[in-house]
């Protein structure tokens, strides 16, 4: 396929919903501050603070691991993690063209902290716990200077590493049981390292920060408290909080202009201590423990990264929260639009399901219901309530604009509800489940009864369509079976058959001919009638295909999978006709909006994308 990717066209990528916050210090301002930097997946971001546009920096193989901007802001550098035995990249992008720079392999696995040097002289990279070496590179002839073991044998894993502001060749590394300040000998190529004497004290560092005037440095621990260290003398100078330590370890720390500082920990809680004593002045609980927090220029204003992927801006004066970015922090499992409009989508992950304003990318409403996962989610026709299926066997209705409750069927399925669909009457549910049975509900004011239970199926369905008309339905299932059933009777009509496990199925909207997508990377087409097969396409090079639904006039469809890659194909010729490049997870579920303006697809990384819809009616 790559040979074809190239002639075919690419679809343009309008926006993304999504922010890794798992990212330890992922989350930066660019120092013309207008643009925020963090990663999603194996694509680093860069978003306006102007306008929201978003611009996107591709090139890594697997998962963004750490990025850290220049002081002076040419340059960006991220790391990537990689499979065992393999080698994991360094990338440094050049900001102004918004395009690589250098590609600097030699770590393996894991890249764990990057750091450049305060006049883009070097870069430092440090390895994961599988690689374990510090390396210094040259930026200029985009060449590695020289290397080093990170700690010594005896003490544990670093995990943290910073630059000094005023030496090009002075930087400290940090981690668990280990605290040194390295020296750059260029005329000998070496590293020279000098531990920091801390007496007593065993901590893990998880994070350093170093003041402009280098005077001391911050590592902030596990433990849950800050140890102040003299950068020259390299002296333990004072460890803080005696007494109020930080819940759940200092994730992160940054050193305002007025020698306070700001400190993120574990259980969410953003702090503003005192310079001297570590005593906090002011703090603000936010959901997920903070990973990250970036200055915008002078400190004046302040955006915090957290776990639950968040992102809140600060200003310093009042230090009151605002929540600028919400995201799923977990796989997202399928996508709906209510019908006959585009202009808000409904997502559902673990957790529960988060409804979205389509053109501001903006979370409406969040409906949780914690620790269970939504399988799927689907609004009823009369838009009056979002229907979902549930792994803990439940079928859940909420209503669509307070996201209130107002029924549950319990226990529908024995092994989770995996499928669920509604009728054009909204009167019926039909649910699928992990054991094989597709149920058919009556929905009735404020109580509900099964009316039918269909077993044909041996194992879980993954798709259930129904037909404009109420009469017959059309389930795939992961048993190699399409079944399209009566609805009148509840008795099989056709089945279809295919050495594959189906993951998706669509009725093309004359309805005499169905399109299925599944573990073989085939799309077929069958028809209705009598359940012959009339082609099969190869969809896709690598992986199974998740996602796949038809666009309204049935010209078109597009389908996702384990390739990562959205294509829109022609449904008569079987062709590609684009394809949209910018996932960096599988792809779960693709949708056509109804309006043929947008297409949305989600992803296993946590990705929202929407992408123009090249065949607009």
């Amino acid at each position: 396929m790559d040979g074809d990717t190239q002639e075919v066209p690419r679809l343009e990528l309008e926006a993304v919903i999504g922010f890794n916050g798992h990212v330890f210090s992922g989350l930066s301002v660019h120092p013309d501050k207008e643009h925020l930097i963090y990663p999603l997946g194996c694509t680093v971001i860069l978003k306006s603070l102007k306008n929201g546009k978003q611009e996107f920096l591709q090139g890594h193989t697997n998962n963004v691991s750490c990025v850290t901007v220049s002081k002076s802001g040419r340059y960006i550098s991220s790391g990537q993690v990689t499979f065992m035995g393999f080698k994991a990249e360094v990338i440094i992008w050049d900001y102004s063209k918004r395009e690589m720079y250098a590609r600097l392999q030699l770590h393996k696995a894991k890249v764990e902290g990057l750091a450049f040097s305060p006049n883009d002289k070097y870069l430092v990279s440090l390895g994961g716990q599988d690689d374990g070496s510090i390396v210094v590179w040259n930026i200029e002839t985009r060449e590695a200077i020289c290397g080093s073991p990170a700690s010594a044998h005896s003490a544990g894993h670093c995990l943290a590493i910073q630059f000094s502001n005023q030496s090009d060749n002075i930087f400290v590394s940090a981690g668990n049981g280990t605290l040194r300040v390295w020296e750059l000998d260029l005329p000998n190529r070496k590293i020279r390292p000098t531990e920091c004497q801390t007496g007593q004290l065993k901590r893990i560092v998880k994070c350093i920060e170093i003041p402009e005037d280098d005077s001391f440095f911050y590592c902030g621990t596990t433990s849950g408290d800050i140890l102040k260290v003299n950068l020259k003398t390299k002296l333990l100078n004072s460890c803080g909080p005696q007494k109020q330590k930080f819940s759940k370890g200092v994730n992160t720390i940054k050193v305002l202009k007025t020698g306070d500082m700001v400190v993120g920990s574990g259980d969410g809680m953003f702090t503003l201590c005192s310079g001297p004593n570590f005593k906090a002045i002011k703090k603000v609980q936010l959901e997920g423990g903070v990973t990250s927090i970036a200055l915008r220029g002078e400190g004046h204003q302040l955006f915090a990264g957290t776990e639950a992927a968040q992102i809140y801006r600060f200003s310093y004066t009042d230090f009151k929260e605002e929540l600028i970015a919400t995201s799923h922090d977990s796989p997202v499992n399928d996508v709906a639009f209510p019908f006959g409009t585009s202009e808000l989508f409904a997502t559902c992950s673990l957790g529960g399901i988060r409804v979205w304003h389509t053109d501001m990318s903006k979370e409406l409403l969040r409906i949780s219901v914690p620790n269970m996962t939504c399988n799927a989610v689907e609004f009823m026709m009369d838009g009056r309530s979002i229907i979902s299926a549930w792994n803990d066997g439940k079928i859940r209705v909420f209503t669509p604009e307070s996201g209130r409750l107002s029924s549950v069927i319990h226990n529908a399925h024995s092994m989770g509800v995996t499928a669920i669909a509604g009728t054009r009457d909204c009167r019926r549910i039909l649910s699928g489940g992990g054991e094989g049975q597709v149920r058919v509900w009556e929905i009735l004011q404020g109580s509900h009864r099964l009316i039918e239970t269909m077993k044909e199926h041996k194992a879980t369905v993954t798709c259930i369509k129904i037909k404009s008309n109420d009469k017959e339905c059309v389930t795939a299932s992961s048993d190699g079976a399409c079944i399209i059933w009566d609805l009148v009777r509840f008795v099989r009509n056709q089945m279809v058959l295919a050495n594959t496990l189906f993951k998706s199925v669509c009725y093309h909207p004359e309805e005499y001919q169905i399109i299925t997508s599944g573990t073989d990377r085939k799309i077929g087409y069958w028809e209705v009638y009598d359940g012959s097969a009339i082609r099969e396409l190869e969809g896709s090079l690598s992986g199974s295909i998740n996602g796949m639904h038809i666009s309204t006039d049935g010209n078109h469809f597009v389908t996702g999978g384990d390739e990562k890659l959205v294509k829109v194909w022609a449904y008569t010729e079987g062709e590609v006709t684009h394809v949209g490049i910018g996932h960096s997870g599988n792809v779960t579920s693709v949708r056509i909006c109804p309006s043929n303006k947008y297409i949305i697809s989600t992803s296993a990384d946590g990705a929202v994308l929407r992408w123009r819809y090249p065949h607009p009616s």
